[in-house]
Parts: structure tokens; C-alpha cells; sequence
């Protein structure tokens, strides 16, 4: 490996939990509440307790696999370290390419919450002036330094929260018990399928661990940090579930659930107010995703596989101020010619395929010890990575025959990428 140029670490942990927070927490809480309940009635409150324990044996992977790497990454090191240079360069081009796809929806998304208060925003040129202001800002933020982005990762994280916590909080006040209906149970397809889409919702977590090298202490604060957003998380959903079942009878026809169940009890002021915290919900993620896209051809460009300049960093700012650039330019290009849709299946199968990976790579690192020892050892943990990657391979037997083709796909152009820079010695 590469000798590595250090970057600022200056996220610290509470920064970290707050980068969690906005990569778990995106626009899906806002829309999920229906769909659960459509597939499961009021036994989606417990699909969601289920669902946090699937999806914690895969963070409890993480936590001791990320306790071993102090380095911007995130999986595509564990992978690099655990199975080599090509399926590692193959999960970080991947995991580059999800992060410019997801950019896109979610921006793209983002301009359709805002027409509840500007309808004119979806019109042509004023979406495209809307979306390239987005994408320049956030750029920006990422150019000019780690601590601001953070900073503004921070006001973010509380500002999604806040119109959250205020749902739950007023909202139990006018639960009504009559809609609750635990008598018939539903049936194992239905049950099956909405863990699924539940364990998409808690994904988002990966992209904090790329930017370890931008974190004080990364392998001391990524462990606790990521069980204590998961628990967070959980509490937060299954609270706005059970509020959402209980203050709105129609919940399984309803396309905004938050906010129709707010115009309930709150009137038009708290449907307004649901809105607005989607919208800050979505730019906290936007910050977030962009962070972890311009790290990656960094950590790339460190570890000898793509060109070197990726790695360059500014003198002033110490950010790599050439892979911001480059990565701004290619997101808000995708950002402006990209539908929300079209961006969100091979996204769900790359998240998959690097849980996996990353699951797998626990017991093969433990035989590593001497040489990348972890700070936090999992109890059990060859049992439970285990589990958590037949968990990942059930998930992936669902995927339909055009998304795995799609991903096929891009990993071969992916891999003529990794050929070209190696045969001309980018090392």
C-alpha cells in the first residue's frame, strides 16, 4: 500500500452520529408508514423490531470491522485488505457510482417536495437552475473543508428531527386504539416483503465509514457511534408507526402518511411542517452522500488505483479538492439528466452486495489480528457475520434478472477501468 497523505480529522463523534442520523434518516420515513402497513396492518410495529435485528447484525459487522481501518475507504478498504486490489477497486468504483445515482434521485426528488410550496420549481429551466444551485452549494461546502461540512451535517441532522420528534410527541396525544387490529396476522410473503423494504430504509450507514480518515479516532468512534444511531433510529420509526396507525384510519391509501396524519391532528400548519422537514431531510442526506461520493476516488487515487491527482489535496483547505470537483461535475450532470426511479434498484443490489462482502471479510480479517488488530471485538461475531450475510444473499435472490444484468453491467466497465490503470502504472 500507498504511503497515505493525512487528511483533516476533524469530525468528531458527535459529528459522526450526526452524519449517521442523515444517511439512515432520508425522504423513505416520510412515505414508508403506508406501505408497511399496506403489506402488514398493525403488525408493522413489529416487523420494524424485527427488521432492527436483521439489519443490527449487519452494523454489529461493521462495528468491528471498521474498528480495524483509521483510512478513507470505508468497504472499499476492508475489501482491498481482505480480498485484493481488483473486487476491491470493483466495490469502491460501485460504491462510487451508487453515490453519484443516489445524489441524483434524492436531488431530483427534492424538487418535487419543494413544489408543495413553489409549484413552478418542476418546470424546466427552473428545475435545472434549482437542482445546479444544490449541487454547486454542496460542492462548495465539501471544497472548503470537512469541519463545515459536518457543521452543516449537524444543523441538518436537527433540523430533520425536529419536525419528526414534534409528529411523535403531539401525535400520541391523539392516538386512537380503535385502529389498531391484531387479529389477523399477515401472511409470510407479505411479512417477507416488508422487512425488505424496511431494511433498505435503515441502509445509508456504509457511507459514514468511507470518510474514517476525516474522523477523530475512527476506530474508537465508529463501534459505539453506529449502535447508538441504530437504536435511535429504531425508536424514532417504530414511534411515528405507531402514531401514524393510530391517528390516521386511511394509513394503507395514503401517499404522504406524515403529513396527512399531521393535517389530522395538527391542520394544514403540521402538514406544511412535515413537508418542510422532508425537504431538510433530503438536503441533510444530499450533504452527506456528496461527502462520501468525493472520498472515494481519493481513497482510490491513495491506494495506487486510479490516478493520482484524485489524491491531491488543497493546501489551504486540506480537502481533495480535485475529487470534489471532479465527483461535483459528474453528480450534477446525472443530477440534471436522471429520474428518481431509474436511480434506486442498482442502488439497493450495491448496498447488498457490499453488506455482504463486508460480513464475510469479519472472520477472514480476525485471522489478520497481528496485523490489523480491532478495537472492538464482537462476542460471537463469526456467528452473527455470518447470519447477517445470509441475510444479505436472501435479499439478493429477490433481485430481478434486469437489475443484476444493470450491475453486471457497470462492474465490467468497472473492471476495464481497474485493466486501463493498471497496465499504464498509475502506482
Amino acid at each position: 500500500m500507498m504511503k497515505k497523505e493525512n487528511l483533516v480529522r476533524g469530525i468528531n463523534r458527535r459529528d459522526l452520529a450526526a452524519i449517521l442520523l442523515n444517511t439512515i434518516i432520508g425522504a423513505g420515513i416520510f412515505g414508508l408508514p403506508s406501505k408497511i402497513f399496506a403489506l402488514t396492518g398493525s403488525y408493522s410495529i413489529l416487523v420494524y423490531l424485527l427488521c432492527s435485528i436483521l439489519i443490527g447484525l449487519i452494523i454489529l459487522s461493521f462495528a468491528e470491522v471498521s474498528s480495524r481501518f483509521s483510512s478513507t475507504g470505508g468497504p472499499y478498504l476492508y475489501a482491498l485488505e481482505t480480498y485484493g486490489s481488483l473486487v476491491g477497486h470493483e466495490i469502491g468504483w460501485l460504491m462510487w457510482l451508487s453515490r453519484i445515482t443516489a445524489f441524483a434521485a434524492v436531488c431530483n426528488l427534492l424538487v418535487t417536495y419543494l413544489s408543495y410550496f413553489i409549484p413552478s420549481v418542476v418546470d424546466g429551466l427552473t428545475k435545472s437552475v434549482t437542482i445546479s444551485t444544490v449541487v454547486i452549494i454542496l460542492t462548495a461546502i465539501n471544497f472548503i473543508g470537512v469541519k463545515n461540512s459536518a457543521r452543516f451535517s449537524n444543523i441538518f441532522a436537527i433540523g430533520k428531527l425536529i419536525p419528526i420528534i414534534l409528529f411523535i410527541a403531539i401525535g400520541l396525544f391523539f392516538i386512537d386504539l380503535k385502529n389498531f387490529n391484531f387479529e389477523n396476522p399477515p401472511p409470510a410473503v407479505s411479512l417477507s416483503n416488508a422487512v425488505v423494504i424496511l431494511l433498505f430504509a435503515f441502509s445509508g450507514f456504509e457511507v459514514a465509514t468511507i470518510n474514517a480518515g476525516e474522523v477523530s479516532e475512527p476506530r474508537k468512534n465508529f463501534p459505539p457511534t453506529l449502535i447508538f444511531v441504530l437504536i435511535v433510529v429504531v425508536i424514532i420509526y417504530a414511534l411515528i408507526q405507531v402514531v401514524s396507525i393510530g391517528t390516521l384510519p386511511n394509513l394503507a391509501e395514503s401517499e404522504l402518511p406524515l403529513a396527512d396524519a399531521a393535517d389530522i391532528f395538527v391542520g394544514k400548519a403540521g402538514a406544511s411542517i412535515i413537508t418542510a422537514g422532508a425537504i431538510i431531510s433530503m438536503i441533510g442526506s444530499l450533504n452527506v452522500t456528496m461527502l462520501g461520493c468525493t472520498r472515494l476516488p481519493f481513497a482510490l487515487a491513495d491506494e495506487g488505483q486510479w490516478p493520482k491527482f484524485f489524491n491531491r489535496i488543497h493546501s489551504r483547505f486540506k480537502t481533495p479538492h480535485i475529487s470534489v470537483f471532479i465527483s461535483g461535475i459528474i453528480i450534477l450532470t446525472a443530477s440534471l439528466n436522471y429520474s428518481f426511479i431509474g436511480a434506486v434498484k442498482i442502488n439497493v443490489l450495491i448496498k447488498l452486495i457490499t453488506y455482504a462482502l463486508v460480513c464475510l471479510s469479519l472472520p477472514i480479517l480476525r485471522k489478520k489480528e497481528k496485523h490489523l488488530p480491532a478495537l472492538f471485538k464482537l462476542s460471537g461475531g463469526v456467528i452473527i457475520s455470518i447470519s447477517a450475510l445470509l441475510i444479505c444473499i436472501w435479499l439478493l435472490f429477490g433481485s430481478s434478472l434486469d437489475e443484476l444484468i444493470q450491475v453486471a453491467a457497470v462492474s465490467f466497465i468497472g473492471l476495464i477501468v481497474y485493466l486501463i490503470f493498471r497496465k499504464v502504472s498509475l502506482k
